[in-house]
C-alpha cells in the first residue's frame, strides 16, 4: 500500500447543521471518516445537530456571524471563509469537503486563495439538489455556482439524476462524480413495542411513516391528502419533522385526521422511531435522493413514493417498494393500501429493501468510494476536463 493510500487524511466539512439530508450525510460521513483513522474538523454557525460531542479524531470549529450596521443583511460567506483558512492553517487540512456550492464552497475556495500555495487544501464540492434545481436557475445565484464548480477541485453529486440537471441547468462540462447518500443505523435504545406504546399505536394498527424538512418540494399536504383516502382507516401517520409543522395542522383538522397523524420534531434518535414503521409515504415533486426513503429501507420498510429526481434510483419499483406518477393523491393512497392490506407482499418488498441498501447504500460501499474520489484528486490536483482521470 503506497503513502497516498495508507496516510491518514487531515480533512474539512463545511455543512448546515439543521435537519436536512445534506447536513445529516456530512455529519455521519464525518463519523465513518474519523472511525477509520481520519482527522476531521467541522465548521459552521452552529454544531450539527446529528454530531456525537465525544468523538475522537472529530473536532468542531463554530463560525461566529457578526451583524454590522453597514450590512443590510448578516453576511456568513465571508466569515465562514476566513474560519475554514484559519482551520486550515493552524490544522493543515489536506481537503475541504463543501456540501452545496453557495456558499459553502465559494467560502472555500476563497479561503484556499487566502493561503500560501503550498499551504492550500484541496476543495471537494458535493451538491445535494437544491443548488442545482432551485438556485441553478436563478440568475442571481447561477453564475457563482458555475464559478464555485470550476474552481473546485473535484464535484460530487447524490445521484445520476443530479448529475444530469447540473450539466443541463448550469452547464458544467467538467467530470462529475456520482456518489450516492448513505445510512449507518445505530441500533435503537427502546423497544419497536415501547415505541408503539408511546405514539399510541396498538397492535392491531399500522404506521405509516414520513420524514422531511416540510419544505413546500416535499408536499406534504399531498402526503396528508394521500393519507386520508388509505386503507385501513385504524392506521396512523407518523411525521418525523425537521420544521415546524403547524403550517399543516388546519389539513390535519380539514381531512378528518385528527387523532391519526402523530408529529415528532427534530427528532435524533431516528432508529427507534424507524423499528417501529410498517411503510414509508412520500409525495415529493423534485427529489434528489431522498435519505429518508433510505432510513426505512435499513429498517425492512418498503416505501410508496413519486417517482421523481433520483428516486428511481433508490427504490426499484415493485420489488423494493412502489412508485406512483408525480401528483397523483389516488395513486399514491391506492399502492399504500395494496401493501397495507398484504402483509406478505410488504414482508418481502422490505426485505429486498433492506438487502438493496446494505449493498448499495452502506457507509462500506460509499465511504470508501469517498475516500477513493479523495485520494484521486489530492494526488491528481484539480479533476478538471478528465485531467487525472
Amino acid at each position: 500500500m503506497s503513502a497516498l493510500t495508507s496516510t491518514p487524511l487531515k480533512i474539512g466539512i463545511v455543512c448546515y447543521p439543521s435537519v436536512g439530508g445534506s447536513g445529516i450525510l456530512a455529519t455521519t460521513l464525518g463519523e465513518e471518516l474519523a472511525a477509520r483513522g481520519h482527522e476531521i474538523h467541522f465548521i459552521s454557525y452552529e454544531r450539527p445537530f446529528r454530531l456525537p460531542t465525544d468523538t475522537a479524531r472529530i473536532h468542531f470549529h463554530p463560525v461566529e456571524i457578526n451583524s454590522y450596521g453597514l450590512f443590510k443583511y448578516p453576511d456568513y460567506t465571508l466569515p465562514l471563509s476566513v474560519k475554514l483558512a484559519e482551520v486550515s492553517r493552524d490544522h493543515g487540512l489536506d481537503l475541504i469537503h463543501a456540501h452545496y456550492a453557495v456558499p459553502h464552497a465559494t467560502a472555500a475556495l476563497l479561503a484556499r486563495d487566502m493561503l500560501p500555495e503550498h499551504r492550500r487544501p484541496k476543495v471537494v464540492t458535493t451538491l445535494h439538489g437544491t443548488d442545482t434545481t432551485l438556485l441553478g436557475a436563478d440568475a442571481g445565484y447561477g453564475p457563482a455556482i458555475r464559478h464555485a464548480l470550476e474552481a473546485t477541485d473535484g464535484v460530487t453529486t447524490v445521484s445520476e439524476f443530479l448529475r444530469a440537471e447540473t450539466q443541463r441547468l448550469i452547464g458544467v462540462k467538467r467530470p462529475i462524480e456520482v456518489i450516492y447518500n448513505f445510512f449507518t443505523p445505530r441500533a435503537p435504545v427502546r423497544t419497536r413495542a415501547a415505541v408503539r406504546r408511546e405514539l399510541g399505536v396498538t397492535d392491531d394498527e399500522l404506521l405509516l411513516f414520513h420524514s422531511s424538512n416540510l419544505r413546500p418540494v416535499k408536499r406534504v399536504d399531498l402526503v396528508l391528502e394521500a393519507f386520508a383516502r388509505v386503507e385501513p382507516r385504524t392506521s396512523k401517520l407518523l411525521v418525523l419533522a425537521g420544521g415546524d409543522f403547524t403550517a399543516f395542522k388546519a389539513d390535519v383538522s380539514r381531512l378528518g385526521l385528527t387523532g391519526r397523524v402523530i408529529v415528532r420534531e427534530n427528532v435524533t434518535a431516528i432508529e427507534d422511531y424507524l423499528q417501529a414503521i410498517d411503510l414509508g409515504l412520500f409525495a415529493s415533486e423534485s427529489e434528489s435522493f431522498c435519505l429518508s426513503i433510505l432510513e426505512a429501507m435499513a429498517f425492512a420498510c418498503p416505501s410508496v413514493s413519486t417517482a421523481v429526481g433520483g428516486i428511481p434510483e433508490v427504490i426499484t419499483d415493485g420489488f423494493t417498494g412502489l412508485l406512483v406518477p408525480p401528483g397523483d393523491t389516488a395513486a399514491l393512497a391506492a399502492a399504500a393500501t395494496v401493501l397495507l392490506t398484504d402483509p406478505a407482499r410488504r414482508a418481502r418488498l422490505g426485505t429486498a429493501a433492506q438487502v438493496r441498501a446494505a449493498e448499495k447504500f452502506s457507509a462500506p460501499v460509499i465511504v470508501e468510494h469517498y475516500l477513493s474520489f479523495y485520494r484521486e484528486v489530492c494526488a491528481a490536483g484539480t479533476l478538471r476536463d478528465g485531467a487525472g482521470l
